[in-house]
Parts: C-alpha cells; sequence; structure tokens
C-alpha cells in the first residue's frame, strides 16, 4: 500500500476525526500532517492492508496525545496564596470565596487542578481516589460554583456554560475585593 492510496482512503475522514478530538483547525492541521508523515516513514511496518485503517487511527491518536502532552509542558505550575485573587479572576467578585466554601472534597480536586495545575490522574493519585471520581467532583464543583455565581453575583451563562456579563453582586454591590 502507498502513502498516496491512504491518503485517496483516509484523508477525509482522518481530518474531521482528528478535528473533532482537539476542536481547533490549527492544531488539527498540524497533527494532521504530523500523522501524514509518520505515516509516510513509517508505511513499511504495516503488515496487512486489511488493518490500515486501524493502523492509521492509531497513528492519529498518538499524534493527538503528544500535542496535548506537549501543551501541558507550557502550562507552568501556580503558586498561589488563598488569601489573594487569581489574577486571571480579579474582576470577578466573591470568586475566592466560593471556592474556599465549597465542601473539602470538591475544593481539594479544583485546587489540585485548577490552582495548582496538576494533571486529573495525578490529582487521583495524590487524593488515593479513581480518575471517574476525579472527573465527578470536579463536576460537581463546577455546579455548586455556577449555581453560587448565579444567586450571588447575577452572572450569566452562555450556551458553552462560561460565565458572561457584569456582575451584580448581592453581597458587595459589584465592589471588587
Amino acid at each position: 500500500m502507498e502513502t498516496q492510496t491512504i491518503w485517496d482512503n483516509f484523508n477525509e475522514e482522518l481530518y474531521f476525526f482528528i478535528l473533532k478530538k482537539v476542536k481547533n483547525k490549527d492544531t488539527t492541521n498540524d497533527i494532521f500532517q504530523n500523522t501524514f508523515l509518520k505515516i509516510h516513514k513509517n508505511l513499511f511496518k504495516l503488515e496487512k492492508e486489511e488493518k490500515a485503517r486501524a493502523w492509521i487511527f492509531q497513528i492519529a491518536r498518538n499524534e493527538i496525545v503528544n500535542y496535548f502532552n506537549e501543551e501541558s509542558i507550557y502550562v507552568g505550575k501556580l503558586d498561589i496564596n488563598k488569601e489573594n485573587s487569581l489574577p486571571e479572576y480579579q474582576h470577578i467578585c466573591c470568586f475566592d470565596k466560593f471556592i474556599n466554601d465549597l465542601p473539602e472534597i470538591y475544593r481539594q480536586v479544583i485546587e489540585l487542578i485548577y490552582i495548582k495545575g496538576q494533571k486529573q490522574k495525578d490529582s487521583a493519585k495524590e487524593l488515593e481516589i479513581s480518575l471517574e471520581n476525579v472527573k465527578a467532583r470536579i463536576k460537581r464543583a463546577k455546579d455548586i460554583l455556577k449555581k453560587k455565581f448565579n444567586e450571588c453575583c447575577k452572572y450569566e451563562f452562555d450556551k458553552n456554560g462560561k460565565l458572561i456579563g457584569e456582575s451584580n453582586c448581592s453581597s458587595c454591590n459589584g465592589i471588587i475585593k
């Protein structure tokens, strides 16, 4: 089997597979290009043509993982003092208060992942719980935080669940702490 044959048979399906996973066209183009470079370089390793599709998509999955692993290198660990607001969220009143008011099991996960920049699987090991449990706690914590922001600060959420609008805080009347 030749690279051109693989291209003809799989390029569109492969491109949209990558796009679905990374949700960014520029990143998709980079990963797509790297995938076909690896396919071309390693084509001699493909023993059975009927397994080409599985082989190609495994290369793409590996390239996606490589991309996200490289990206995580550039996210530095944050040294955050709990008493200080995070610069990114200083304009959002009550942010620190809401984090600190979370039940302990949810606050731990939020602090490890979003404040200290730890990966979910590393947080699971540190907390001695399953990765699925970490994900469930993150979801519950986010639901609690969204509810508090909506009740207290009158923020609204867009269709993607992100905070939008200006603060109309019932506890501090919009004064940033």
